[in-house]
């Protein structure tokens, strides 16, 4: 199961969308690397959702996995986490701007609005 595609920021906010897999990602994030049948031990899932769920979380680039004897053992790739933070932060400076734009024409004096009394 080895990572054949990463999309953009939405697969990375897709994947994460789901509690369970949130989950997952922060017990193999624990573990260093973790195999399905160690994570559905610790975890209220069967050991096929946890397969199911580490392949969407491979699929956004979140999680890596390697074999290792008959066992795929999966690890946390945090630059695609780094990435999509790096976004939000891009997006809330934005937001940030704006709002003190409309703060600031929100407190001027009224007496340079020319309709003033």
């Amino acid at each position: 199961m080895t990572q054949t595609r990463t999309g953009g920021e939405e697969d990375v906010f897709a994947a994460l969308a789901d509690p369970m897999r949130r989950r997952i990602l922060d017990a193999v994030a624990e573990h260093g690397d973790a195999t399905a049948t160690v994570l559905a031990a610790e975890l209220p899932v069967s050991r096929q959702a946890i397969v199911k769920h580490l392949t969407v979380l491979d699929r956004a680039g979140l999680v890596a996995g390697r074999r290792a004897g008959r066992e795929m053992r999966y690890a946390v790739r945090p630059e695609r986490l780094v990435a999509a933070a790096r976004w939000m932060d891009r997006v809330a400076a934005r937001w940030d701007a704006r709002l003190s734009a409309i703060k600031r024409l929100a407190e001027e004096p009224a007496s340079r609005d020319p309709g003033a009394t």
